[in-house]
C-alpha cells in the first residue's frame, strides 16, 4: 500500500491503514523538502508524477483538500483502496466508494451511500439513508441526521450538523459548528447557527 500526500492528514490516513492491518511502503508528495524524510516511519520517496505510469499499485490519497484529491484521482490510474479504522462502526448495508477513508470513532448507519474518495473524519456520524457525494470531506465531529444529501466536493467543518432530509449542494463549504436547517445551494459558503451564506 502507498499513500499520496505527506502532510498532517497523511499521518491520520497512515495510522488508520496500519491499525486496519495494511503495510504502508511509501508516501509520495510534491514538496521537494519532504523527499528522503519519513511520515510516521513511512519513507517519502518523491513526487506524485512518478506514479503516472503505474497501474497496479494499491493506494489511498492522503490529501485533505477536496479539489486536489479529485485532480489526483483523475490524473493517476492506481488501484484505489477504501479503508475503515477498526474502531469505527460501519453497518453492513453501507456502500463505501473506492479511495474513501473512515477514521476512528466514526459511525455510519444503515443504507448510507458514501461516494469515492470521501473523508469521514474522526468521530463524525452519518445516520441512515444519507448520500455523500464523491470528494466530500466531513470534518471531525460532524453529525448528519437521517436522509441527508451531501453533494460532490462539499467540505463540512469541524462539529457541523445537518438536520434530517437536508441537502448541501456541490462544492459548498459549511463552517465549523454550523447547523444546517435548510437546503444549501452549490458553490457557496455558509456559517453560523442556523447556517447562513457568508462572504
Amino acid at each position: 500500500m502507498i499513500v499520496i500526500g505527506a502532510g498532517g492528514h497523511a499521518k491520520v490516513v497512515i495510522s488508520t491503514l496500519i491499525d486496519a492491518g495494511y503495510e504502508v511502503s511509501a508516501a509520495y508528495d510534491d514538496d521537494e523538502a519532504k523527499w528522503g524524510q519519513t511520515v510516521l516511519g513511512v519513507p517519502i520517496v518523491g513526487p506524485i508524477r512518478r506514479l503516472e505510469t503505474e497501474t497496479d499499485l494499491r493506494a489511498v490519497i492522503a490529501v485533505g483538500e477536496n479539489l486536489s484529491r479529485k485532480t489526483i484521482s483523475r490524473r493517476l490510474s492506481l488501484n484505489w483502496v477504501s479503508v475503515t479504522h477498526p474502531k469505527a462502526y460501519v453497518h453492513g448495508s453501507v456502500t463505501l466508494g473506492e479511495g474513501s477513508v473512515v477514521f476512528a470513532g466514526a459511525v455510519i448507519q444503515a443504507e448510507a451511500d458514501i461516494g469515492e474518495h470521501v473523508i469521514v473524519n474522526t468521530g463524525a456520524t452519518i445516520d441512515h439513508d444519507c448520500r455523500i457525494g464523491p470528494y466530500a470531506h466531513l470534518g471531525p465531529g460532524v453529525h448528519l441526521s437521517g436522509g441527508v444529501e451531501i453533494g460532490e466536493g462539499v467540505l463540512l467543518g469541524i462539529a457541523g450538523a445537518v438536520l434530517p432530509g437536508m441537502r448541501v449542494g456541490e462544492w459548498s463549504v459549511v463552517g465549523g459548528g454550523a447547523v444546517v436547517i435548510r437546503n444549501i445551494p452549490s458553490n457557496v459558503k455558509v456559517a453560523g447557527v442556523p447556517a447562513k451564506e457568508t462572504k
